[in-house]
């Protein structure tokens, strides 16, 4: 579908839609691959989402001017780490940009050699099934391979802060 914009469509300002968007809670990930040479690499992502679980899917997404965007597109696969609350300070490490995130992370090898986080509260190892460019992001979608999970609590983002999840409703 090819979506154009027509002279009567408002121009809307960046700031105001990131503002917006930040209302919307989200679950905190780091995405892992590996890169080239056969290093490891990860991004602290909020974009990520289920597609389908039949097939078993899910998606993310990664702007076009990341630095780690090579290494993603190149490997046959990824990992989505779902971060619990205790894991603020390793969201923060993955969210910048370095030579080597892993220094100090306990990880293990999981499928095609992606690095799967050991402090992570869910993990879904997936391969990579489709890719979107649209925008200034380019969209992943995967097919969940295997999964771990325990029952810590989520760290969530919101409105551009950390927090926690609050009263059941």
């Amino acid at each position: 579908m090819n979506m154009q914009s027509t002279p009567n469509t408002p121009k809307i300002d960046p700031r105001e839609l990131r503002n917006a968007l930040g209302c919307f809670a989200t679950g905190v990930c780091i995405v892992t691959s590996v890169g080239d040479g056969n290093k490891p690499v990860g991004m602290t992502i909020n974009s990520f989402s289920s597609v389908s679980l039949d097939p078993p899917l899910v998606l993310w997404s990664i702007n076009l001017k990341a630095r780690s965007r090579d290494a993603y597109r190149r490997h046959a696969g990824f990992a989505i780490n779902i971060l619990c609350k205790d894991s603020k300070e390793l969201s923060l490490n993955f969210a910048k940009s370095s030579d080597d995130k892993f220094v100090g992370v306990n990880w293990h090898e999981g499928h095609f050699g992606i690095p799967v986080l050991e402090d992570a509260m869910a993990t879904l190892e997936c391969e990579t099934q489709d890719r979107i460019v649209s925008g200034d992001h380019e969209i992943y979608i995967g097919r969940v391979l295997r999964i771990d999970h325990n029952d810590r609590d989520p760290l969530v983002f919101h409105r551009g802060q950390f927090a926690t999840l609050g009263t059941t409703l």
